[in-house]
């Protein structure tokens, strides 16, 4: 297809959005000069691998680069990739040197924190596939758990700990003396087992007698078997699939996933644990929940949720059988039902994300997020990126009719975009939900300049940072990267690509549309090129593409992430619908032009791959 209009009057969205493109461009060398080292470690002198949070920390270092690879995927700097990959490998490095890796991958701990390490990864085996050392290591991960490997008993169909990785099931929670684990910070969210005659937090904190007590049990009833937040580890085997299909990783994630679906069958509610021998409940005194970050302690829904969410999606985009989203939807259904109107000051954690939001004078829909022996409990708002998510990959009514239900119960403004950025550089999923909603039209610009304003608020934090560059933070300041990282794509994921931030706990790269510069041979949007999805629909995408510049640019756009949905017919601007049956679509841009796509396409019907359109 070829692009007829010129432009008269540049659209704003597409010279603010090829401005955030350019600003992107420096803040992340900002960041590298501010915070690393040479080979691409970060600046620290500290250490990890020491006291009650000895296993923690590795997601802390390469968190601050979780999205640098997919700011290249949607059209960064070509040496945006180099640097993503540099930072990767001496990130590794330096943490095999503190012992918290073996060969490369974590040691073990939980899935809530080890699907926000493989974020990064996971993205650069989607931009490097051709890559030979990460394919290798992507099978090799991978393998930790399919049958054979250390953590999996395929007999029982269970992982065989909540902390797991390279060094197999790590039971408990601390190396060394079995004790209650967890530092003062985490204090909020109470005791994970509230039925075991401790009453308080700080009961354990000024008892070390009763700490060992309260370990022990912890270690018998939460540190081995099974749990839901293990769902997060498909995505090892599916990343390992999609770069040479083989079935033996497919045949896992349905495996492992279909033994979760069978412990759903015939309950409400999901549970989220399961013992050595596959039982729920089986070391919980038949607790269906209980588990180790999942329904009671610590996070609730919000780790339950993302878990469901990654699994079935996994096991969906794998083999087509859109069934296993039942078991996604789940969680999200039992919270809505026991659903309440309440004020700010009746809520429980995790309000930072919603203060911008809520008058705290009136009351909103909120969810519990947690469930214990005394019933459902912790109440918020429902953490509105899943059923988006969850709605995104499957387009289905019922999907959407819930994100609608959640709408309806707001107290407040959807249309409305803060400039707020949380870790996972999520936050704004309610005015882009309405954008494609046709309720919210002005959403492009006030989006991309508040993505504008927040990078460069970050980029003022750097300038302004009070710590040492020669020595970086210590030990319990390692979320300081995170605080700081510059580059956002949150905008330019829903903008051009017609998809949500991803699920920051171990969600691969779902995207609606993407791009291929033709003459760079890259992914991404060529220089000059701006693009604008204002509809997903699958039988009625809408995206407008515009070039800037004075150099003819041509691209390629590929329908999904993995090239598994298939284009059906285009349409130019106003003319008739065109047949196209194929995988991609090539249209080319003169100079200062602009063209108006309509596209439908049948979603999830091909093999997914990562490999690139010259690979193929």
């Amino acid at each position: 297809m070829r692009a007829t209009r010129r432009i008269r009057t540049a659209p704003a969205w597409a010279t603010l959005e090829r401005e955030l493109f350019a600003q992107q461009d420096r803040a992340w060398r900002v960041f590298a000069d501010r915070c690393t080292e040479g080979d691409g470690r970060l600046v620290f002198r500290d250490r990890l691998g020491v006291g009650l949070d000895g296993r923690d920390g590795v997601d802390d270092f390469y968190e601050p680069f979780f999205n640098w690879p997919t700011l290249y995927l949607l059209g960064g700097s070509s040496d945006l990739l180099d640097a993503s990959l540099r930072h990767w490998r001496g990130v590794t490095n330096q943490l095999t040197e503190m012992g918290m890796l073996v060969d490369g991958y974590e040691r073990g701990y939980d899935w809530f924190h080890q699907g926000e390490s493989m974020v990064l990864f996971y993205a650069l085996c989607l931009a490097l596939p051709e890559d030979t050392e990460l394919k290798q290591l992507a099978a090799r991960f991978a393998d930790l758990y399919l049958p054979g490997g250390p953590n999996y008993d395929a007999e029982h169909r269970v992982i065989r700990a909540p902390h797991n990785g390279a060094a197999g099931p790590r039971w408990g929670f601390i190396d060394g003396e079995k004790y209650f684990p967890w530092s003062l910070p985490l204090r909020p969210y109470g005791l994970p087992l509230d039925w075991i005659g401790v009453s308080s937090f700080d009961e354990l904190v000024d008892d070390p007698s009763r700490a060992r007590e309260y370990g022990q049990v912890m270690w018998d009833r939460m540190g081995r078997g099974d749990v839901l937040a293990n769902l997060a580890s498909t995505g090892l085997a599916t990343n390992a699939y999609l770069y040479g299909g083989d079935t033996a990783y497919k045949d896992w994630v349905l495996e492992y996933v279909g033994a979760w679906q069978e412990r759903l069958a015939g309950r409400d509610v999901i549970p989220d644990n399961a013992g050595l021998h596959g039982e729920v409940g089986e070391h919980l005194d038949g607790r269906w929940y209980g588990g180790h970050y999942g329904w009671a302690w610590p996070h609730g829904i919000e780790s339950v949720g993302s878990s469901a969410i990654v699994g079935a999606v996994n096991a969906t985009l794998l083999s087509g059988d859109r069934g296993y989203l039942d078991l996604a939807r789940n969680p999200l259904d039992a919270v809505l039902k026991q659903a309440e109107y309440r004020g700010l000051a009746d809520m429980g954690t995790l309000t930072k994300r919603w203060l911008k939001h809520l008058d705290p004078e009136r009351p909103t829909l909120t969810i519990p997020q947690r469930y214990n022996d005394s019933g459902w409990f912790d109440y918020n708002v429902m953490p509105t990126q899943l059923p988006i998510a969850l709605w995104h990959f499957s387009r289905a009514a019922g999907d959407a009719e819930r994100i609608e239900l959640l709408r309806e119960g707001s107290d407040w403004d959807w249309n409305t975009v803060h400039d707020q950025r949380n870790k996972d550089e999520g936050g704004h999923e309610e005015p882009w939900y309405e954008f494609l909603a046709a309720r919210n039209p002005d959403f492009p610009e006030r989006m991309l300049r508040s993505a504008l304003a927040i990078s460069a608020a970050r980029l003022e934090t750097i300038e302004n940072d009070p710590i040492d560059p020669a020595v970086g933070p210590d030990a319990p300041d390692i979320h300081h990267w995170q605080n700081i990282n510059p580059v956002v794509t949150e905008a330019l994921l829903q903008l051009t690509t017609g998809s949500p931030q991803i699920l920051y706990n171990g969600g691969l790269t779902q995207l609606h549309l993407r791009y291929f510069d033709t003459v760079a041979h890259r992914p991404g949007l060529p220089e000059d090129v701006a693009a604008l999805v204002s509809d997903i629909d699958p039988d009625h995408t809408v995206v407008d593409l515009v070039n800037l510049g004075t150099t003819p640019r041509s691209l390629l756009i590929q329908a999904g992430s993995f090239n598994e949905h298939t284009l059906q017919t285009v349409a130019v601007d106003t003319t008739q619908p065109t047949p196209i049956h194929g995988e991609r679509l090539r249209v080319d841009l003169p100079p200062q032009s602009e063209v108006r796509l309509t596209l439908t396409m049948s979603m999830h019907i091909r093999q997914p791959t990562n490999q690139s359109p010259w690979e193929l």
